[in-house]
């Protein structure tokens, strides 16, 4: 016996089953059928951005989203900070090329291991 001839027996057994119920019960069936009808939920039609925007709020109330976004901000504010820091030395190292080139100094200046240490404090300076 297949599933659809099962469920044709099944709906014929229920059916003359309905018939031999006393009135008052098919009148109590009746007005429970009624009110669970009353109280059914009626599907609304909503547009795709009313839907996007539920979905969006949903999402962002839940924790696992917030640390993530955090955690998305961190990353930004180091990876900025860190851009900031090597711009800045660039803008650092570039000055002092600049001050070596248009100087007049000796190339055997260059070589010197004092340099070093020349360089050092005229850059804190």
């Amino acid at each position: 016996m297949n599933e659809l001839h099962f469920a044709y027996k099944l709906r014929q057994y229920l059916n003359g089953g309905l018939h031999e119920l006393p009135p008052a019960t098919v009148n109590r069936l009746a007005s429970a059928r009624e009110r669970a009808l009353a109280r059914q939920k009626v599907a609304e039609r909503q547009s795709v951005l009313s839907l996007a925007g539920s979905f969006v709020q949903h999402h962002v109330d839940s924790p696992h989203l917030r640390q993530a976004l955090l955690a998305l901000a961190v990353v930004c504010g180091v990876a900025t900070y860190t851009y900031w820091s090597a711009d800045e030395s660039v803008a650092e190292l570039e000055a002092i090329d600049s001050a070596l080139l248009a100087d007049d100094l000796p190339i055997a200046a260059y070589t010197d291991r004092g340099f070093a240490a020349w360089l050092k404090s005229s850059s804190s300076e």
